[in-house]
């Protein structure tokens, strides 16, 4: 007869205790475990933040005065012109301290930072104070320039 090893028995009232295993990837997949579930969530972040830049508001070319003689200038047009930044800045047109509106007399072109007041027929009533106003947000800048009419001597 062979002699049989004898068997391990577990002593009486302990039960085998098997060291658990950390879950790998692997396992995570087949139990459908969460990462990082439990716990505090972290405040929901936005994955970029991003400032705008505040882009200066500015004439890249001011206004010019317009000199005509009321001989040339009589059924003739003058034409003012400014060049802003950004070109999403507002502009409106004055003539001596009050709005021009747009009309068969004056046309207001805009084209990306290209503005311009177009006075059409020009007579000696016209002479003046002309100022486009830039606007942007709660900032204003103006530029102001004159049209001279002279009268014939």
């Amino acid at each position: 007869t062979e002699a049989k090893p004898p068997k391990e028995e577990t002593p009486k009232g302990i039960s085998p205790v098997k060291a658990k295993k950390t879950p790998s990837p692997a396992d995570a997949e087949r139990r459908k475990l969460r990462p990082g579930s439990g716990g505090e969530k972290p405040p929901e972040e936005p994955p970029f933040t991003y400032q705008l830049k505040a882009v200066p508001l500015k004439f890249v070319k001011e206004m010019k005065d317009i000199v005509l003689t009321e001989a040339e200038s009589v059924g003739s047009s003058a034409i003012f012109e400014v060049l802003i930044s950004p070109s999403t800045a507002i502009t409106s047109w004055m003539k001596d301290g009050s709005n021009i509106r747009e009309s068969p007399k004056h046309k207001f072109i805009a084209d990306g930072k290209d503005r311009k007041l177009h006075i059409i027929d020009v007579q000696l009533s016209d002479a003046g104070e002309y100022t486009c106003v830039l606007r942007l947000g709660n900032k204003e800048k103006t530029s102001t320039a004159k049209l001279i009419v002279e009268g014939i001597p």
